[in-house]
């Protein structure tokens, strides 16, 4: 995995710049309002805040009988009864005992709530055991308050999150817009899944993982027909895909020489780039610019290569748009084996990480990093980043690591 100790080409941009660069150029989307029934994964971008106080009166926290602490021990006579969704609408007396049901009301009169298994009935009356004031019961308002922030802006709902905002009394709230993706793949050697493919054909793959992706991360994938090695039918596809969504994502066709047919195409339609290469390894070709009509993000054709680079800037991209936290979260992990020193460019190893008793993590990297090798990112829940340029890292010292999500 060692490259040599040489400096990096003066035309390369680090990680770090190039993700600054590009993210330079993303605006945020807009924002639109959507019912709760239909807003799981997409990003908050209005606070919410509860409605009135939860639960809005003091409730039993168990079946049982509501009684006054005063009157304990003794023989109660039953007067009523208060159940979840119906209340009991009179006040509980002197020597009374009201029969009631787990979050139903705690009626007027009552301070605690006795348990059934500890109660004992005898005809219209129940003996009780002593019970002091407030045992078993909610206070209004103890989960949360009226205008209490409850969830703050940037927040991706999940399920826990929509109960709350549910719970809030909210029928729908404010997110963000779905960032909108065209992938557009081409090469000659790409034949679709499930075709024939010819004599010197590989199925295409990488189209398919950034789509996955995207979906994971909040955005919406458009795969666009994988075109042939022609600058003019990339042009023409391209056109289309940035004409109906918010990023083109380019997928292999940029190399060097002749092979180079994706820059050529889009510069048909008016590319300006900020991004020519970057210091990186694998998916140094990844580039970055903009056109009249919207940016575009090149990865590089090997499946391997652009999902490294798709953690590295596509993700920060839509993050960007559906104004979350961009920047790629790191963490510090013991290595599992000793690695080689690096070589010029910023190097990431798929890895494997591990977490112990006390919550340590350890992390291995895979002997085979073949950038064309997706089977080896199947077991991958991670990314180790070595600086350019680093000296052998020994086993148990500490490294970077970036942990990918998996369903």
């Amino acid at each position: 995995m060692s490259q040599g100790s040489h400096p990096a080409k003066p035309d390369l941009l680090t990680v770090d710049a190039a993700r600054t660069a590009m993210l330079a150029a993303i605006e945020e989307l807009t924002t639109e309002r959507v019912a709760l029934d239909a807003v799981y994964g997409r990003v908050l971008r209005e606070g919410v805040r509860a409605g009135r106080d939860q639960p809005p009166f003091a409730v039993s926290a168990m079946d049982g009988y509501a009684v006054r602490s005063v009157d304990t021990p003794g023989l109660l006579r039953l007067a009523g009864e208060s159940a979840a969704g119906r209340g009991f609408e009179g006040r509980c007396g002197a020597g009374e005992a009201i029969r009631i049901s787990t979050g139903a009301a705690v009626p007027g009169g009552t301070d605690t709530v006795v348990m059934q298994e500890n109660v004992g009935r005898e005809g219209d009356n129940v003996r009780v055991p002593v019970s002091s004031e407030g045992q078993n019961i909610r206070p209004r308002g103890g989960d949360f308050a009226a205008g209490k922030l409850l969830l703050e802006s940037g927040r991706v709902l999940d399920g826990v999150a929509i109960s709350l905002a549910a719970a809030s009394g909210a029928a729908n709230v404010l997110v963000a817009r779905m960032p909108r993706i065209a992938i557009l793949s081409s090469g000659d050697e790409l034949a679709a899944p499930g075709t024939g493919p010819g004599p010197w054909q590989i199925f295409d793959s990488a189209t398919f993982g950034m789509a996955g992706l995207i979906r994971g991360w909040g955005g919406t994938p458009n795969r666009l027909a994988v075109e042939r090695d022609d600058v003019a039918a990339i042009a023409c596809a391209a056109r289309l895909g940035l004409a109906e969504n918010d990023l083109l994502l380019v997928v292999g066709g940029a190399s060097v020489g002749d092979h180079d047919h994706a820059r050529p195409a889009l510069m048909r339609l008016g590319l300006e780039l900020t991004v020519e290469k970057v210091a990186v390894r694998p998916g140094k070709p990844t580039w970055f610019g903009v056109t009249p009509q919207g940016p575009v993000l090149g990865l590089p054709g090997n499946p391997a290569s652009a999902m490294v680079c798709a953690h590295l800037f596509l993700r920060p991209i839509l993050s960007t748009m559906l104004g979350c936290v961009a920047a790629p979260t790191f963490h510090r992990a013991r290595l599992a084996r000793a690695l080689p020193a690096n070589g010029p460019r910023e190097h990431y190893l798929r890895a494997c990480w591990s977490s112990d008793d006390n919550g340590c993590l350890t992390v291995h990297a895979f002997e085979d990093q073949d950038s064309s090798l997706i089977s080896v990112f199947t077991a991958a829940n991670a990314l180790i980043r070595l600086p350019p340029n680093a000296p052998a890292i020994a086993d148990g010292a500490a490294v970077d690591m970036l942990m990918l999500n998996r369903l």
